[in-house]
């Protein structure tokens, strides 16, 4: 695809990775900091310089449904397009000035990735959509070499992103932070809109999506709220589509708000599965994360953590009643 338009009566390029749709006249960044106009081509500042870089438990992206008991290589890079308040890695994506320092070259990334032992390759850490040129290139590789690919994401991506996304990736967590679009314009600096758009996109596109909700008391956890993304899920992307609810603790510009408490997260989980979600998990509190047969019970899945003491999967199916459990397996 084209990462950017141009507009040539006012001298100026609109760059297609996320919906912000920034036009930039020559010298000017995005909302992101790290997407330039130079020479009237858009240009991708952190391109080969990633900022993060750690082998994770594929578990930690959240991801249940994608080769458990594996490992991601994971990596970001600085900027984002959102300011959330709450950002557990600002001092990354809240950051615009690039270490050039560090170069890994798309092919090099895909070697560390075999190097490691690891199954995958995760864009995460801070909003991987800015540095989608990037991504893609690692990705097309890691495809031709056997790997999955990841994308964690506020799920701010264009349809032209998420169209070219569907010919390298396999998988992707997405937040869906809100059920207030305007706390989404207001707080976050994005638009609810576009992230519905996003994930109904990606499921027609045979993308493997699960959802994460990070559950912050009295912002975005009334039940009027929670039944509303409960049903958006069930109705629009299927009720086999995996729900993270996941407990806020105090972070970067929210020190002073209290820790989600394990009744909260109940009280989400109970709304999912009375809305008809067949797989729904807690985070960031000390429960198991288990994965159940929804037609038999029979315990699948066993988590403590991010380990996997237990799965019993047969070639993704329950090994009682043979049902196909949805995920990407092998």
């Amino acid at each position: 695809m084209n990462y950017y338009k141009t507009i040539p009566e006012k001298e100026k390029i609109i760059c297609m990775l996320c919906q912000h749709y920034c036009q930039m006249k020559e010298g000017q960044v995005g909302v992101c900091g790290v997407n330039k106009n130079e020479n009237g081509e858009l240009k991708t500042l952190v391109y080969g310089h990633p900022s993060a870089l750690n082998v994770d438990p594929v578990e930690k992206k959240p991801l249940y449904h994608l080769l458990p008991g594996t490992t991601a290589l994971s990596f970001g890079t600085v900027g984002c397009n959102f300011k959330c308040p709450f950002c557990q890695n600002w001092q990354i994506s809240q950051e615009h000035t690039v270490d050039e320092s560090v170069y890994i070259s798309p092919e090099k990334m895909v070697d560390l990735d075999i190097e490691n032992g690891a199954s995958s390759i995760a864009y995460t850490y801070n909003e991987p959509t800015i540095f989608y040129p990037y991504a893609k290139d690692i990705g097309v590789i890691a495809k031709q070499k056997g790997l999955k690919n990841i994308f964690v994401t506020n799920g701010f991506e264009t349809p032209e992103v998420v169209k070219d996304m569907a010919s390298w990736l396999d998988a992707a967590n997405v937040d869906l932070k809100s059920w207030d679009d305007a706390y989404y314009k207001k707080i976050l600096k994005g638009g609810l809109e576009a992230v519905k758009e996003t994930l109904r996109g990606m499921v027609k596109e045979g993308i493997w999506v699960e959802v994460t909700t990070l559950l912050i008391e009295g912002d975005n956890d009334s039940d009027e709220d929670l039944e509303a993304m409960a049903s958006f899920i069930a109705n629009e992307l299927g009720v086999h589509v995996p729900w993270h609810l996941s407990a806020f603790h105090p972070d970067y510009k929210m020190q002073d708000h209290e820790y989600t408490k394990l009744q909260t997260l109940q009280r989400a989980s109970d709304i999912a599965k009375k809305a008809g979600l067949l797989y729904v998990y807690m985070g960031n509190v000390p429960v198991h994360g288990d994965t159940y047969c929804p037609d038999c019970g029979t315990l699948l899945i066993d988590r403590t953590g991010y380990a996997i003491t237990k799965n019993s999967l047969v070639d993704g199916h329950c090994p009682k009643c043979r049902r196909a459990i949805e995920g990407v397996w092998k």
